[in-house]
């Protein structure tokens, strides 16, 4: 009765004195099993069972659920099948893929009628051309850049936007151009950050190249950004004739780091002959931009593989020497 009415401090005290002579026991079992000698004598060498409280228990027994005991839980082994350790060990071997043939290269007329036929989708899907080039990318006197008007276009329209002032503003505009202005176009393609651009072709003067410095990070990585070796920074004299090359079929090329140039050369819907000329007129381009360090002399050793294909079409590789023939070496002066 005393027990049961005492204030909470006299149960924590004796809360306390409980805890203390659980810890006093247990240091008492520990000093006896230190000082006790073992079962075969203390120079036996055999050493005494630990006790009871210090035995390890079965994982599987630490974690028998409320109201079983041990023995009640299955051990972690049950219910499996014990196999024959005499029996092999089971072999694995990998699956045997069957490797991609690749497709021979076939002659060019062959290659362009294959293309067409190939070109199933709803739309009139691209046609284009893949040259691996043997150049050294990393060197920059060996880059191939430029561009080349294609005698029947690339059957796309294209929006072509001036950065002019004065008389070239008003000439663009008289041409045709989509988009002309100067420092007030500059400001709206820096305010948008390129999210929205109103061209896909871009001309300056050159007095307006200064201003576009600004939009340089914007353009430069979109492949608009003028430049005098495509020919996209024009006098204003000259702006007339460069708006209608470039909406007549001016392509554009570039050998990537891997030294592949990719380019469009027209549509599924154009005839045979006329992706023929398409083809030579780049091919011809890119053979008279050939660097000073190119592999090859000719053709077959600056233009190392050819390949065509349709926008979701597979890639019909070329023989060299039916593009060759037709190749117009006569601006070639570093071969």
């Amino acid at each position: 009765m005393i027990v049961r009415h005492c204030s909470r401090s006299g149960e924590r005290v004796l809360a306390l004195f409980a805890s203390t002579l659980r810890i006093h026991s247990a240091s008492a079992a520990l000093a006896a099993e230190q000082s006790a000698p073992d079962a075969g004598g203390l120079f036996s060498g055999q050493q005494a069972p630990p006790p009871a409280w210090r035995q390890q228990v079965p994982q599987h027994a630490r974690s028998a659920p409320a109201g079983e005991s041990a023995a009640q839980v299955a051990p972690p082994t049950s219910g499996f099948a014990v196999l024959d350790p005499s029996l092999p060990l089971p072999q694995f071997s990998a699956l045997s893929t069957p490797k991609r043939e690749r497709r021979p290269a076939m002659p060019l007329s062959e290659a362009l009628a294959l293309v067409k036929k190939r070109a199933h989708a709803k739309f009139d899907e691209s046609v284009e051309v893949a040259m691996n080039l043997g150049i050294d990318t990393r060197r920059g006197d060996s880059q191939v850049r430029g561009a080349v008007m294609l005698p029947h276009g690339t059957g796309r329209s294209v929006r072509v936007g001036v950065f002019a002032t004065g008389e070239a503003a008003e000439a663009a505009k008289a041409a045709g151009a989509d988009v002309v202005g100067a420092e007030e176009l500059v400001a709206s393609i820096q305010e948008s950050g390129g999210s929205a651009l109103p061209f896909d072709k871009a001309l300056a003067t050159p007095d307006m190249m200064p201003k576009l410095a600004r939009i340089a990070r914007i353009l430069g990585p979109r492949g608009l950004m003028p430049n005098p070796k495509l020919g996209t920074i024009v006098a204003p004299s000259g702006m007339v004739a460069a708006i209608a090359a470039t909406k007549a079929g001016r392509v554009e090329y570039r050998a990537d780091k891997g030294g592949v140039l990719h380019a469009g050369i027209g549509r599924v819907s154009f005839a045979e002959e006329a992706l023929r000329e398409n083809l030579v007129t780049l091919a011809s381009a890119v053979v008279a931009a050939r660097p000073k360090r190119a592999k090859g002399a000719n053709f077959g050793g600056y233009v190392q593989k050819v390949t065509l294909s349709s926008t979701h079409g597979p890639g019909v590789p070329v023989q060299l020497p039916s593009i060759a023939t037709f190749v117009d070496y006569s601006a070639l002066s570093n071969l």
